[in-house]
């Protein structure tokens, strides 16, 4: 199963913290989003690999957009 991990909101990734392969579990943290001056943590909404990493750190994602693949 193909689970995408959307942005919540509009912000700026600060950092992220897995890699390509990495195998993570349900509410691991997986980036820093910064949005309205405050950093707010995007959780793994399931356990899974994570086989795509579609944004870099320092770059501006808007609300919906699709941050980690994992399956």
């Amino acid at each position: 199963m193909t689970v995408e991990v959307a942005a919540p909101m509009q912000g700026k990734i600060l950092g992220i913290s897995v890699k390509l392969g990495d195998q993570v579990n349900y509410e691991d943290e997986l980036m820093l989003l910064e949005a309205l001056k405050m950093e707010n943590p995007i959780y793994a909404p399931a356990d899974g690999k994570v086989v795509e990493i579609r944004v870099a750190a320092g770059a501006t994602v808007e609300a919906g957009q699709v941050l980690i693949v994992l399956e």
